[in-house]
């Protein structure tokens, strides 16, 4: 093999120092205000799938 393939220890190094999502882009979990009057119809269609997928695995879980 060539240079840096030994038992993939290269890898797990690098797994360790180079996260999947940069620090500057993970929520801190803060939840932000939704007001339905500044809704549009996107917003709108994406809460009603939300609601749907809900009720979906509430129904499975009886």
């Amino acid at each position: 093999m060539g240079r840096g393939h030994q038992n993939g220890k290269n890898r797990a190094k690098n797994s360790k120092t180079l996260p999947q999502t940069p620090k500057n882009l993970k929520s801190d979990g803060v939840d932000v205000e939704f007001n339905k009057e500044l809704a549009d119809r996107d917003d709108l269609e994406a809460m009603a799938r939300a609601n749907a997928a809900d009720q979906r695995a509430n129904n499975r879980q009886k």
